[in-house]
């Protein structure tokens, strides 16, 4: 093997044995630590809807086509409602849901295992009923615009797990009226606006986004009436989770002027809602996505008015609370997602590695300089013994000296096998020369 060759595999030995446990100990506490805050979102998530064509299901399909790109598969769960989905969530068995405000009675453990993204829009309570049935039931021409005046009608008020009916029983608990004395039924939305139209219903009640194509449908329907809640203030100061909204006059259809009168109406407050478990990653997506998506100004909110934090009954998760309230985090703005996300999530970690690392590597040097010094020092020790002998021996005793003479000759070629990297080679010729002053002197005897 040439010497050039053979020095520099020595060379790369001495780097390898003195650099690489520290490598491997960094490396070490890199994949530590990368395991430990687990970074990376999973790829999957289950997004709990509601019931088909229902605008919880549309938000759901908008929410699975912007996270794509970002290699997240959004299962969408379809659920009898918001309910459903809050039962769910306490469950485990989905990862987020839509729930509206009041569907549900709280548990003491909600706080701790479920948290908000957030309210993402309005969701009016409409009660839209036969403009006959009013003639009939309460006198000719007479409208509307009271609960209480529901008495004796046959309403429906959705499918057991929508959280409709806990909604409205709230309402009619301080409307002062009995539910007893309605005739009730949980038909699905769909049934019941065709057994409405039929006239098997007087009322049906909805709590659902404008989107939706039912509500579209019923509000350009002749002969299908929408209650006007004209104690909406007083509901919203009662019930703290309710919003007190306006359908401006022709909203819905300027030409026809329809409605032909502002009407007031009692919203609940659409949130968001995860277990606390779910990555915090995928959170901030959603995040994001919601910030997108529910930006814009509709029937019921100005631009930029949602996602808001002003209506959730739970805490907010700490990701959304910041993209709510702060917009894009700086390193979302200017790096891809999963190399802000990196860094967002491991940067304390990595700077106690630093903080550990760094003085741990100041040694290196003096510990490499050392390994490449030590094989001269061991001939330095042995050239040193001899010289002391040497010192001791007389002129007449030549057998001590042909036996030191001898040493210095093993001494030399064990030397001459010794290989440094370039820049000690002036102490190993050093070494060399100091040999042959020892044998000079020896000679001289």
């Amino acid at each position: 093997m040439p010497q050039a060759i053979r020095n520099t595999l020595f060379s790369l030995r001495d780097l390898l044995i003195t650099f690489g446990p520290y490598f491997f100990i960094v490396i070490f506490l890199l994949g530590l630590s990368y395991w430990w805050m687990n970074p990376t979102p999973p790829k999957r998530v289950i997004l709990a809807t509601g019931p088909a064509q229902s605008a919880y299901e549309v938000f759901g399909q908008q929410y699975a086509a912007w996270l794509k790109p970002y290699g997240i598969k959004v299962e969408l769960r379809q659920t009898e409602g918001s309910s459903a989905n809050l039962e769910l969530l306490r469950s485990g068995q989905v990862d987020l849901g839509f729930v509206q405000g009041g569907s549900g009675s709280p548990l003491p453990s909600d706080e701790e295992n479920l948290a908000s993204l957030g309210s993402l829009f309005v969701e009016p309570i409409w009660v839209f009923y036969r403009e006959s049935s009013a003639d009939k039931l309460l006198g000719h021409h007479h409208p509307l615009n009271s609960l209480a005046q529901l008495k004796g009608w046959r309403v429906n008020l959705d499918t057991e797990g929508s959280g409709v009916r806990s909604l409205m029983m709230k309402l009619f608990d301080i409307s002062k009226l009995d539910a007893a004395d309605l005739h009730i039924s949980r038909l699905d939305d769909t049934p019941a606006a065709v057994a409405l139209l039929g006239a098997d219903l007087d009322a049906m009640v909805l709590v659902a986004a404008p989107e939706s194509l039912i509500v579209q449908m019923l509000l350009q329907t002749p002969g299908i009436k929408l209650m006007n809640f004209a104690q909406n203030q007083a509901y919203a100061r009662r019930l703290p989770f309710l919003t007190p909204i306006t359908l401006p006059r022709g909203i819905v259809d300027l030409a026809s002027n329809n409605p032909n009168a502002d009407t007031y109406l009692a919203a609940p407050t659409t949130s968001m809602l995860t277990r606390s478990a779910t990555h915090p990653a995928l959170l901030h997506l959603f995040s994001m996505a919601a910030h997108e998506l529910h930006d814009d100004p509709g029937w019921f909110n100005k631009s930029h008015e949602f996602p808001n934090t002003k209506s959730d009954l739970l805490p907010i998760a700490p990701e959304a609370d910041r993209y709510i309230k702060n917009g894009p985090p700086f390193l979302q703005r200017h790096l891809p997602f999963w190399a802000a996300n990196l860094i967002d999530r491991m940067w304390v970690v990595m700077g106690l590695l630093l903080a550990a690392v760094i003085p741990l590597s100041k040694i290196l040097p003096p510990l490499y300089q050392y390994r490449i010094r030590r094989r001269m020092l061991k001939a330095y020790i042995v050239l040193r013994l001899i010289e002391d002998r040497a010192e001791e021996t007389t002129p007449e005793d030549n057998t001590v000296r042909q036996h030191l003479l001898a040493d210095l000759r093993h001494l030399e070629a064990r030397v001459e096998r010794i290989t440094v990297p370039a820049a000690y080679a002036n102490e190993l010729y050093s070494l060399r020369s100091n040999i042959q002053l020892v044998r000079k002197k020896l000679l001289q005897k």
